[in-house]
């Protein structure tokens, strides 16, 4: 006997409850006896600007909203994987790193202290609620005298042997002060976009920098210092570079990975990572690393696209689409970028943006990507496994087997009527009617 849970949303009504039909017709989904990636996680950021957000809410509403979010209830967002900035990113209240020293190749004046003001009590609450909760950080610039030029919003790192050693030793730092607070920080991504420079904190790195600096630099020292974390290339947000110059003014019509391909084909290097980790113009190429197969290496992605401040369901249908884009082609995780912001989210540098939360007048909303990443973070488990999909429902679902032996099958209407999806698993076949627009989770255990 099967037993289903089947959840919906639709622009009218989230996280309904639906009831199968009686089976209609021959399956239009079903397995192609393929099986792919473990899945890990799915998440947000941990923003300084979220953080201040959260604290206008009363402390019972605090509660009620991280609990949404982060609990393993049954009713719950279960996000179990996050991310950070190292410093500042564009959602700091302003622009910072951990040690601004001018020349301090020794680092003694490098300090977390403000992290203790909003980035850690941010994730020690979150963490109340996901005790298991897995990190991973990411830098958006160095300190700036490690730059030229010198500034938070543009330029590169000063290629210096003394320069690369202490940049290696402060990620080392980070990762042992954080421990100190009683944080795991499991990943380190070495680059938030290191293929543009941008108005916000950034720094540009070519394939084959990142190659030289991972090999002599980060990866000894990481392995000097007994450090578990992981090191991931990433987060790579272009899909064109090669050996030695960067082509993002190409990435529109360039979908070969030079990039990540520069680095991965360096087996020294390559020994020190873990995976390679994409996102917005990045979204091309990890079909090619995917399709590439280094059978070692894991994929993620690590930043959904911000969307524009007004939260809209049309959005949520792009991103939608986007995780079953980066699912498809491998990655194990999906990150969406603000948790909770106030209204129109304006980074510092004025941009509006989505959230998954808005906080207003002591008081918050799920917004329409909320809900779309509940749909999948509440019912696909960490370990479970995606399965090869064939049907015509193939294009606009994904199929998982969870580590309890169900199956999460994640399924979205893009049409302005009514659908029928049959699906077939072990040979027992379901039918649900999918309404116009809809997000479906079906969790199916035969």
């Amino acid at each position: 006997m099967k037993e289903i849970q089947w959840r919906y949303s639709t622009p009218e009504a989230v996280w309904q409850t639906g009831t199968p039909i009686s089976a209609k017709g021959k399956a239009n989904l079903r397995l192609n006896g393929i099986e792919y990636q473990k899945m890990f996680g799915f998440g947000g950021c941990f923003n300084e600007q979220g953080y201040e957000a959260l604290k206008t809410l009363p402390e019972n509403k605090q509660d009620s909203l991280l609990k949404e979010l982060f609990a393993a209830d049954a009713e719950a967002c279960k996000l179990n994987f996050c991310r950070m900035p190292i410093g500042a990113n564009d959602y700091a209240m302003d622009w910072y790193s951990l040690d601004e020293t001018p020349g301090d190749y020794a680092l003694q004046h490098f300090s977390i202290d403000r992290d203790k003001e909003r980035l850690i009590p941010y994730i020690q609450k979150a963490k109340t609620y996901a005790p298991d909760l897995k990190l991973f950080a990411s830098p958006w610039s160095p300190p700036t005298w490690m730059k030229n030029p010198p500034v938070y919003n543009w330029g590169k790192l000063i290629w210096e042997p003394k320069n690369l050693q202490a940049y290696a030793d402060y990620f080392v730092r980070f990762v042992k002060e954080y421990q100190h607070e009683g944080i795991t920080i499991d990943q380190i991504h070495v680059q938030n976009e290191p293929v543009a420079n941008q108005k916000f904190p950034s720094c540009m790195w070519t394939g084959a920098e990142l190659k030289e600096f991972i090999r002599d630099y980060l990866g000894p020292m990481f392995k000097k210092n007994g450090l578990d974390t992981e090191i991931w290339l990433g987060t790579i947000n272009a899909p064109g570079c090669d050996y030695n110059r960067l082509i993002f003014d190409k990435w529109a019509t360039e979908d070969y990975d030079y990039f990540a391909n520069t680095v991965l084909e360096d087996d020294e290097a390559r020994q020190y990572i873990t995976g390679v980790s994409y996102q917005w113009g990045g979204k091309i190429a990890i079909q090619r690393t995917f399709e590439s197969w280094w059978p070692e290496l894991r994929l993620m992605q690590s930043e959904n696209e911000c969307g524009f401040g007004d939260n809209t369901w049309e959005y949520a249908t792009y991103v939608w689409t986007m995780l079953k884009h980066y699912i498809g082609n491998g990655a194990e995780s999906y990150m969406y970028w603000n948790l909770i912001l106030a209204p129109w989210g304006v980074s510092t540098w004025g941009d509006p943006q989505n959230a998954m939360v808005t906080v207003q007048n002591g008081d918050y909303t799920l917004n329409p990507d909320f809900y779309v990443m509940k749909h999948f973070s509440n019912a696909v488990q960490r370990g479970a496994v995606r399965l090869g999909a064939a049907g015509h429902w193939a294009a606009d679902a994904l199929i998982f087997r969870n580590p309890d032996g169900s199956y999460a099958v994640e399924a979205f209407n893009p049409f302005r009527e009514e659908k029928y999806l049959t699906v077939e698993l072990e040979g027992e076949v379901t039918s649900f009617m999918l309404a116009p627009r809809s997000f479906n989770s079906m969790i199916i255990t035969v």
